[in-house]
């Protein structure tokens, strides 16, 4: 216990900035995941390579080189005045974007073909029959994959320890280089996660039971 009661304010600033990093990285995710998949789904043929392109390169490169080219490419070359919080959301927000993509694209496959068609019928855009008809049916098949993909997201931000920001992963480091039992950070660490991943599936759980009663 003395290792979490004499650090305590170092593992809540830990933990704030794992749940801070999660959060916004699950927003830029989304957006950018719902995006892509619309993409992928598209009729115009351009942007179906581009969904395709964004999912097979994200999807097969390590999230540590990305962490690489965020941090050493894009401010040479793109955004130079983007902060190393920003820079991690970006990495962890596009690498996961592809795979949110994927469900998002498996959902829209289940809802029947017939809907798209009867919207396109009364004279709504792809972008609108999308938006209104099938993204809201698909979403009772795409929330349980998304649990998964998040809490895989909670611990992918571990890596963003090592790039100037403050989370659980870089708190355990601190600690060990303060001399600390590397066993007892790593426990506490261990709960930590667990609790913010425990958050997020019990908060799935209750998304898929609300969709459910919808039905």
């Amino acid at each position: 216990m003395d290792v979490l009661l004499d650090n305590l304010s170092l593992f809540r600033e830990g933990f704030y900035g794992t749940v801070k990093l999660t959060v916004v990285s699950a927003l830029v995710a989304v957006v950018a995941g719902v995006v892509v998949a619309g993409c992928r789904v598209s009729p115009v043929l351009p942007l179906r390579i581009f969904g395709t392109a964004w999912v097979t390169l994200l999807r097969n490169t390590p999230l540590t080189l990305l962490f690489l080219v965020a941090f050493f490419v894009v401010p040479k070359v793109l955004f130079p005045d983007l902060d190393s919080f920003a820079l991690a959301v970006t990495a962890c927000g596009f690498y996961t974007s592809a795979f949110v993509a994927e469900a998002v694209r498996s959902g829209i496959n289940t809802v029947p073909l017939g809907q798209a068609e009867a919207a396109r019928s009364i004279g709504l855009t792809f972008a609108q029959s999308m938006r209104l008809v099938v993204l809201p049916q698909a979403t009772r098949n795409v929330v349980p994959p998304l649990s998964s993909i998040f809490i895989a997201l909670t611990k992918n931000t571990a890596i963003a320890g090592a790039f100037d920001n403050t989370e659980l992963f870089n708190v355990s480091k601190t600690l060990s280089n303060d001399g600390y039992d590397i066993v007892m950070i790593f426990v506490w660490i261990t709960v930590a996660y667990l609790i913010i991943t425990y958050a997020i599936n019990g908060l799935f759980r209750v998304l898929e039971h609300r969709l459910e009663v919808a039905r």
